[in-house]
């Protein structure tokens, strides 16, 4: 799998490095938001927003699907309802997103949302290059300089599936923030399943949070994440759909060296999946830089 990684400090301009065309870096804002997060708490969200779509029934993925390729007026006004959400949190693992084409208006619907949430850290990871027709993406938001950062392309017969790996911290107290979007086919997500697990199996403090197309049980009991010490936040709370939830998709998952505090699905139905909040305490060892 083609991976794109940056080590080291994260570029403080939004640029590419010379020296290697796979190198990429996490973008950051002119200016630092009021401080958070004093005794080593982090405040976690994942939120699929279906490029700024409102999805409030099943007929509108048939009425409503010219918005995956046409502009539509009210998405910056749904892209606002989203932005509103995000201050309360530090870091915010963002699914299909658009990267700037016809779709979106042009706009980076990341870099947007980092603007209006003042997060001074976001990456776009672009999974599906359609042109300006559409730019299927990830996004990171952070208020937290990661240590490192890696743009995986995840295995599949399909290719556009990616997931975004941050390092906050260096050495054996490292934490390592996996955000990602999974396949609908059980047999593809194993595959994938498998290859993150690689990633994070030489690490204590992890968490996985994304769209994961199925539930806890499967995931943490019967897929290749089983035995891997990795604990749902929340166990088998809907998030799909949105406006009348039966099934649990949306997770953010973390090892045992890391508390859960608090963990809440939140009751926004702007998209067709409601997002998941948590938040955890980290070990005092572990290095959060700003």
């Amino acid at each position: 799998m083609p991976i794109r990684t940056l080590k080291g400090a994260i570029a403080a301009s939004l640029r590419r490095r010379s020296k290697s065309p796979q190198a990429v870096a996490c973008s950051e804002l002119d200016y630092f938001p009021v401080s958070f997060n004093k005794h080593q708490c982090l405040r976690l969200l994942s939120f699929n927003i279906q490029v700024g779509i409102n999805t409030q029934q099943y007929r509108h993925y048939l009425t409503r699907s010219w918005q995956h390729v046409l502009p539509h007026a009210k998405r910056v006004h749904n892209l606002n309802s989203i932005a509103s959400v995000l201050p309360d949190f530090d870091i915010v693992a963002l699914q299909e997103v658009d990267g700037g084409s016809l779709r979106s208006g042009f706009v980076n619907q990341t870099e947007y949302l980092a603007l209006r949430g003042r997060f001074p850290y976001w990456y776009q990871q672009l999974n599906r290059n359609l042109g300006k027709f559409a730019q299927h993406s990830n996004g990171l938001l952070s208020r937290y300089k990661p240590a490192s950062l890696e743009d995986h392309k995840l295995p599949g017969i399909i290719p556009g599936r990616g997931a975004i790996v941050a390092e906050y911290g260096q050495g054996r107290d490292t934490l390592l923030v996996v955000m990602m979007h999974l396949a609908l086919s059980r047999r593809t997500r194993d595959i994938q399943l498998s290859y993150i697990r690689e990633l994070v199996q030489s690490y204590r403090h992890v968490v996985l949070m994304g769209d994961m197309n199925t539930h806890a049980e499967q995931l943490l009991n019967q897929s290749p994440l089983r035995g891997s010490g990795l604990q749902a936040a929340h166990w088998e709370q809907n998030t799909f759909p949105s406006w009348k939830p039966h099934k649990s998709l949306d997770h953010i998952l973390v090892s045992q060296s890391l508390l859960v505090n608090k963990m809440e699905v939140l009751n926004i139905p702007i998209s067709d999946h409601l997002p998941v909040a948590v938040e955890i305490e980290v070990p005092d060892s572990v290095q959060l830089r700003k």
